[in-house]
Formats: structure tokens, C-alpha cells, sequence
């Protein structure tokens, strides 16, 4: 069972003469953890706040976005309050960022669903207590503020309070970017044994290969707001039927080749002030032809491997392991 199905969906910022984000589909089922990834302006961000009705003053919101089987566009603010303690829940990059500095951790911890009736206070206490325990933090930082603890350790409590409403879905944007290697790694396992341990399928948003392909079980590739290339993380990676794929892994360092020069991506991803025509990977892909800059391809299933699809007009000989031409 899918606990997020996101169907053609597209994001209208004012001033924009095109969707930031353009006719966007995945999935995620319970238990699987999926990653989303790309540049910095791909979408992607956008993409997973639209879960929770998260977006920017004036944005909206077309197409449909199910969690649980109940749509968030159409949702009204009540609704999608008690969606946000129950059935999914967001980490956010910068856990100082979204904790208020003044509250202790207990209180922001609980406040949430004993303001919407989920849990009792008495109750809501116990289940952070236990919460902290599994994340590996001190039931005593429930009386600290934020500023008495390490980042780190922040972060661990912004995880057990996605965890509070007990959610279907839970939605990791960046959460290890502003870590430690050390830091990362731990939290990397954690999340990990917390989606074992709850069930809870998980849409993690990132830009590093490396980490997408240790966590994930699917991925989806993003660029100028659309889908570039979706797969298995061990299929998609060894095989990459999209350039815009291949170019992101040419330009990932690697322990397993030391001394492999890395390979940029030439240009700039599309500006959002101009309309797209055809495949807006073209003006910077090596293998594009004239088809490429006239008509916008239409995702295709790699040869013999149909959950592995690319929007590409030349990604079957890229799959494949022969250069892409005319």
C-alpha cells in the first residue's frame, strides 16, 4: 500500500513564467524509503513541503497529492493540521530553525498533538520520553532549551518529534547537511532502524549521490521541477538512462576510484523566468540532438527493466552502456 501517491502535480509560484514544479508523479510505499534528488533549484524541496501544504505565500498547487489516501489539495486548514500530527510529519534541514529557542524541548515535543486532541499531556510526556530513548538522547533533555544541546543531538529530537503523531509518512528534507561526517553517519543509521522498527515509509530529500544510494530502496531523479529518471537506487546508478543522471555521478567523488578526475555539468539549470521548450536538459547535455531541443521527451522504461524509466530520447543506449548519439 502506497502512503504517499503523488499524481501530475505542478506548483505555480507568482511571477514565474512556468511550474516550478511540472507535472511531478511517485510514490511511497509503507516501509520504503524513497530519495529525491538533484541540484539546488530541481524542486525538490517544493516538491515534498506540497505533502504537507508547506508552500511559499501565493504558490499554488495543482494535480493530486495523497497521503493515505486522502488528498492534500483539496484539504482544508483543520485538515491538514491534523494530518501534520498524525499521518505524516517533516524533518527539517536546520533543526535550530524550527524549534523555538524560548520553549524547552518537552515542550516542543508535545505541543503539538496535545493541542490537537491526539494525545493527552500526561500521555504525550511519556510518548517523547520514549521517543528520546529510541533516538538515542536522554529523556532529561525534555527540560533543556535548544541552545543547551549540540546540533547533533538537536537533530535526533527533531526525528523522535516526527515520530510523536505515530505517521505513516515522514518526510526528511536535507536532514544531514548542516552534520558532522560522524554525526551524519549516525543519523543516517538511525533513521534507518526507526523505519524497521515503525514501518514508516519515508521520502528522503537530498543532493548527495552517495547518501541517496545507502538509504533508499527507489529514487527519483529531479531537474528543472520534473522527473528526469526513476529506479531501483542499485539499478539506476549502476545504469543511469538519463545524461542529466550520469552527469550528477561523473561529478560525485568516490573512496572506490581515488584518482578519477571528476567531470562537471557545463551551464546553468533553466531560469524560472523563461518557458521551456522541449527537453530543458538540452541546452547542457553532451548527447543532445535536434529532436532534443524541439520536443519534450516522454518517460520511457529501460530495456527489459520497466520500474526503471528515464525522460530521455536517446536513454535506452545511454541504459544500455553505449554513448547516446543522433
Amino acid at each position: 500500500m502506497n502512503v504517499l501517491d503523488i499524481t501530475d502535480l505542478r506548483i505555480i509560484l507568482p511571477g514565474s513564467a512556468r511550474p516550478v514544479v511540472d507535472g511531478v508523479g511517485l510514490t511511497v510505499a509503507a516501509g520504503e524509503t524513497v530519495a529525491l534528488v538533484g541540484e539546488s533549484g530541481s524542486g525538490k524541496t517544493l516538491t515534498s513541503r506540497s505533502v504537507l501544504g508547506l508552500l511559499p505565500p501565493g504558490a499554488r498547487a495543482e494535480g493530486s497529492i495523497r497521503v493515505a489516501g486522502d488528498d492534500v489539495v483539496t484539504m482544508d486548514s483543520a485538515r491538514l493540521r491534523a494530518l501534520r500530527t498524525s499521518t505524516a510529519a517533516m524533518i527539517f534541514q536546520d533543526p535550530r530553525a524550527a524549534i523555538n529557542p524560548l520553549r524547552r524541548i518537552g515542550d516542543f515535543l508535545t505541543e503539538g498533538v496535545v493541542s490537537n486532541k491526539t494525545l493527552k499531556r500526561a500521555t504525550a510526556t511519556a510518548r517523547a520520553s520514549e521517543l528520546l530513548r529510541a533516538v538515542g538522547v536522554d529523556e532529561g533533555a525534555l527540560r533543556r532549551y535548544p541552545g543547551q544541546v549540540s546540533g547533533g543531538m538537536l537533530q535526533r529530537v527533531m526525528i523522535a518529534a516526527a515520530l510523536m503523531g505515530d505517521p505513516a509518512l515522514l518526510l526528511a528534507d536535507e536532514p544531514t547537511t548542516a552534520l558532522d561526517v560522524t554525526t551524519q553517519a549516525e543519523v543516517i543509521a538511525l533513521l534507518t532502524r526507526l523505519r524497521e522498527r515503525f514501518g514508516t515509509g519515508m521520502l528522503f530529500v537530498t543532493h548527495d549521490l552517495d547518501l541517496a544510494a545507502a538509504i533508499s530502496d527507489r529514487v527519483y531523479v529531479m531537474y528543472a521541477g520534473r522527473i528526469a529518471e526513476t529506479g531501483p537506487a542499485t539499478e539506476l546508478f549502476a545504469r543511469p538512462g538519463h545524461p542529466y543522471t550520469a552527469g550528477l555521478l561523473a561529478s560525485t567523488p568516490r573512496l572506490d576510484a581515488p584518482g578519477r578526475r571528476l567531470t562537471a555539468i557545463d551551464g546553468r539549470p533553466p531560469d524560472l523566468r523563461t518557458a521551456l521548450t522541449g527537453c530543458p536538459f538540452a541546452p547542457r547535455c553532451p548527447s543532445s540532438t535536434e529532436i532534443c531541443g524541439e520536443r519534450a521527451p516522454l518517460p520511457t522504461a529501460a530495456p527489459g527493466r520497466p520500474d526503471h524509466r528515464f525522460a530521455c530520447h536517446h536513454g535506452r543506449r545511454l541504459a544500455e552502456g553505449s554513448p547516446a548519439d543522433a
